[in-house]
């Protein structure tokens, strides 16, 4: 997977510059360009407000553990008010 167009599009998509989201994450424009091209390794801690700042907790979710554990939970989810309405029979 290539993470750097990830990065850059969670951050195109959010309508950010790169030296906007530089600015939010305290960062240096070149140091996001870094991080877009795949020239630089980036820390949990800066992906995690990456993802928080341009709106894409749930897709950083999704890479992190993978689109497997996300289709079980929807599954689960759905179940639910089905659920809630057995119980109130029972």
């Amino acid at each position: 997977m290539d993470y750097g167009k990830v990065l850059k599009g969670f951050r195109e998509t959010a309508g950010f510059t790169q030296q906007e989201l530089a600015d939010l994450l305290n960062r240096s424009r070149s140091c996001i360009s870094k991080f877009e091209g795949n020239r630089k390794l980036m820390d949990i801690e800066t992906f995690r407000h990456w993802a928080r700042i341009t709106n894409s907790e749930l897709q950083a979710a999704a890479i992190l553990f993978g689109t497997e554990i996300f289709a079980q939970a929807t599954q689960v989810l759905s179940l639910v008010p089905a659920f809630i309405r057995f119980s109130f029979f029972i």
